[in-house]
């Protein structure tokens, strides 16, 4: 920096010198003698040596202004490669522009961080809202927007979507988490909301994350069930064991001594009623203990072995399996992929499991239907999940209805298990996808498996 100021100092002194020198032969000229050219010359020799002093002399404030205002306003494009090629000020160039040079470092990594922080909240699976003091709503991310389906501004505007779902959004405090449901047509969200509070200078907006748990509740549902069922499945077959075999032993005894008497014999036709009770006995044990033994398995953990699945492979080989059933009973069967290369990543065995158990009770529900049709489609919806449904154009399922199907041992026939949803909702749940129902357009019911 010394350097500097010397070169600075010289570059005055030569140029104060030499304005000095001008002046002296301007004024000797005027006194001495009758040149006017030269002292024309003189005098605009003087004023531009003066005015050429204050241009050097100022450089460093105006450098410095601009400099300033570089700074200021961020603008690190700017260059004083100017400055550098004075060697007045050729070390404050290079401090000036080393300067630059870190701005521009900075902004670009501030830049790149946003990008990438903006990427990050784009493809977040949780839906990010922002909600202003005064109301005004804004969606952060890709999964607001596939969540909400429309432009939303106003906090008012989420009533489309369920009263209590826009009370609860409009009221919710920070640090607060609560449970709502949104209503979305026939399909209804179950969603765990919360809220955080951002102050930026004077203003405070409220982060509201909407992330949603019906499959978590699908499994802790299945879960809670798996208890019971292991549980009711133990204390019965422990029952039920000694009776069968006691009631079996008894029968064989009860049997030996009917036949031994003579059919006129007193004691005959009371032991030949025992007999038979007996053996209703002993033949409902036994049922039962089938029974038991069939729905154990729904107390068992599925593993998913998931690999990817063409779906048209897969709906093909469904179909060739079943396709002398549909035929025997008439139904029409159609099957639609699109795109026709969509792929799945699941558990083959398991999905075959469950869509086999959907097609069944779909053709139970078209028994005796003339002009029965099943349509087996998957497809990409709204919000780019792969979908799986079974349509059937039976009678559908009444709304009082809805919920008890998809309970373990629940069924509409006469012959049913009901054990068929309640293993398909299972496996939906260790694919970490859902089993929703709905009504046909045109009439019917449809089943559907989403995947998250």
């Amino acid at each position: 920096m010394n350097r500097a100021f010397r070169s600075f100092s010289f570059g005055i002194a030569w140029r104060v010198s030499a304005l000095f020198l001008t002046l002296m032969a301007l004024a000797w000229a005027l006194a001495h003698t009758e040149w006017y050219i030269t002292t024309t010359l003189l005098v605009i020799a003087a004023i531009a040596q003066g005015f050429l002093l204050a241009h050097f002399a100022a450089t460093t404030n105006r450098e410095l202004a601009r400099f300033l205002d570089a700074v200021a306003y961020d603008d690190a494009a700017r260059s004083f490669a100017k400055l550098g090629r004075d060697s007045g000020f050729a070390e404050l160039g290079a401090a000036m522009g080393r300067l630059m040079e870190r701005l521009r470092l900075a902004r670009s990594e501030r830049e790149e961080q946003a990008r990438y922080l903006q990427a990050v909240i784009a493809h977040v699976p949780v839906a990010l809202l922002s909600i202003a003091a005064d109301g005004r709503v804004e969606m952060l991310n890709v999964a607001a927007r596939r969540l909400f389906g429309t432009r939303v501004e106003g906090v008012a505007e989420l009533s489309r979507f369920g009263a209590a779902f826009a009370d609860t959004l409009a009221h919710l405090a920070p640090e607060q988490a609560k449970l709502v449901v949104m209503e979305r047509g026939a399909r209804p969200l179950h969603l765990k909301v919360s809220a955080t509070k951002i102050v930026t200078g004077s203003n405070a907006i409220r982060l509201v994350s909407l992330a949603n748990i019906e499959t978590e509740l699908n499994a802790q549902e299945l879960a809670a069930w798996q208890s019971v069922i292991r549980v009711l499945a133990h204390e019965i077959m422990n029952s039920l064991t000694p009776i069968s075999s006691l009631s079996a032993t008894a029968r064989e005894l009860v049997g030996q001594a009917h036949d031994s008497l003579s059919p006129d014999a007193p004691l005959a036709a009371s032991l030949a009623d025992a007999r038979t009770a007996l053996e209703t006995v002993a033949r409902r044990s036994e049922a039962l203990l089938h029974f038991v033994q069939t729905y154990r398995h729904l107390s068992r953990r599925l593993v998913a072995r998931s690999e990817p699945l063409r779906l048209r492979r897969v709906f093909a080989r469904i179909e060739r399996l079943l396709a002398a059933e549909l035929a025997a009973r008439g139904i029409a069967f159609m099957v639609r992929v699109e795109p026709e290369t969509l792929e799945l990543m699941a558990d083959s065995e398991l999905l075959d499991q469950a869509l086999i158990n959907l097609l069944r009770n779909a053709m139970e529900a078209l028994t005796g239907r003339p002009d029965a049709r099943i349509t087996l489609s998957a497809f990409r919806d709204a919000e780019n999940r792969t979908v799986i449904c079974v349509r059937d154009n039976g009678p559908g399922i009444a709304p009082d209805l809805r919920e008890t199907v998809f309970v373990p041992f629940f069924t509409t026939k006469r012959d049913g298990t009901g054990i068929g949803l309640t293993l398909t909702r299972q496996i939906a749940a260790v694919h970490g996808a859902t089993l929703e129902l709905s009504d046909t357009e045109g009439g019917g019911a449809t089943l559907s498996l989403r995947w998250a």
